[in-house]
């Protein structure tokens, strides 16, 4: 912004009308819990600034601190009253100097100059650009998630990875078809391909409040074994949160995290079919077939919830042998089994491991106890809000 300042600001109409759609885009933004870019209006539009070339014909004269500058101040300028948080921030930030890097100085030397806007070449050129942003965000949303969450590094960036051909993907190519299209049309061209991002941005506001509205559905089902006085204050709580920590250690994707998450959440539910509640809720010591009875029980209900089909398939299959049970279930069963007995005054946490570790011939999978291990050794993860 400095340099910026010091040097003047190039074509200013042209980075005012770039600044005012990233601006509104942020200005758009929510706040779903799950969402994995809530502004990409204004990711968008950063995007396009820094892979703009010319404008109706006429070359573009910002450079890449220019580009950083203006998406700095616009991202700000969108945010008053609800300030963005740092690390998605810093991620937009990084990939328009990363794009406006990698593109403004090949354009400002001419090397492009033989390739006009409407050239394929030209559009093949954004398009491996576009690859490279998204390869640049997705290694460094892998770290700050790490940082966060934990876990081995490896498998968040095959999550990030996965991710990529979802809205990512709307937002890159839009991105590039904005640029393109102002280098032909001029700037009345970005409010014409801005409006199918608009829609697609709404459309994801309703889908995160859905899933948000599910999640907290699902989480009141869970403490109704609480209130009852079935199980102990926050066992499905700390369950799912393990439970996440231990899949993401494991690799599992995003959606199976989910299912784990959700299963973990009602996986006591079919103990309300119990006359009197057991011992300190834990469902491990009781014999297979009862185990069985109440987890038939439990995934019945789940069925009726409105919940993936998997989730319930997880709740019903938590007494069965590891070998016959998905990996997302074997995870569930593991970690409610170490929560079961850790809560147990004559066990604590360390004998709970070592009798997960001597199970493992029938009831728990090896792998998944030392991925528990893995992560008790970190610190335990707090459970997550309902």
């Amino acid at each position: 912004m400095a340099w910026t300042a010091w040097r003047g600001v190039a074509q200013p109409h042209v980075a005012l009308a770039y600044g005012v759609l990233i601006a509104l885009g942020e200005a758009a933004r929510r706040r779903p819990a799950a969402a994995r870019d809530t502004a990409p209006l204004g990711s968008a539009g950063t995007l396009a600034y820094a892979l703009l070339g010319e404008i109706g014909g006429e070359p573009a004269s910002h450079g890449a601190p220019q580009v950083v500058a203006v998406v700095l101040g616009a991202t700000l300028a969108g945010a008053v009253g609800r300030p963005p948080a740092l690390d998605r921030l810093a991620r937009r930030v990084l990939n328009a100097g990363f794009a406006a890097t990698c593109f403004q100085p090949l354009h400002a030397c001419g090397v492009l100059g033989r390739w006009p806007a409407h050239s394929p070449y030209y559009a093949l050129f954004l398009l491996l650009l576009l690859a490279l942003t998204a390869l640049c965000d997705a290694v460094v949303a892998a770290v700050l998630t790490r940082a966060r969450a934990g876990g081995a590094y490896g498998p968040v960036l095959r999550e990030e990875l996965r991710a990529l051909p979802g809205i990512g993907s709307a937002i890159g190519a839009t991105g590039v078809v904005m640029a393109l299209a102002v280098a032909a049309a001029g700037l009345w061209a970005l409010p014409v391909f801005c409006l199918p991002l608009l829609v697609t941005q709404l459309s994801l506001h309703r889908y995160e409040a859905v899933r948000a509205t599910r999640r907290q559905t699902i989480a009141s089902l869970a403490r109704a074994t609480e209130i009852a006085g079935y199980t102990p204050a926050g066992h499905a709580r700390r369950v799912a949160a393990l439970g996440r920590a231990v899949g993401r250690e494991l690799g599992l994707s995003r959606a199976e995290l989910t299912v784990v998450e959700y299963a973990a959440l009602m996986h006591d539910v079919g103990q309300l079919s119990l006359t009197e509640p057991l011992p300190a809720g834990a469902t491990e010591p009781l014999p297979a077939e009862q185990r069985r009875r109440i987890a038939m029980l439990g995934g019945a209900v789940v069925r009726q919830t409105g919940v993936p089909p998997e989730v319930a398939l997880v709740v019903e299959r938590q007494a069965d042998p590891y070998r016959d049970q998905p990996l997302t279930a074997r995870v569930v069963r593991t970690v409610n089994a170490y929560d079961d007995y850790a809560a147990d005054p004559a066990c604590g946490p360390l004998r709970a491991l070592e009798r997960l570790r001597l199970a493992t011939a029938h009831d728990h999978e090896p792998r998944v106890v030392e991925a528990l291990a893995t992560v008790l050794a970190r610190g335990r993860p707090a459970p997550s809000g309902s």
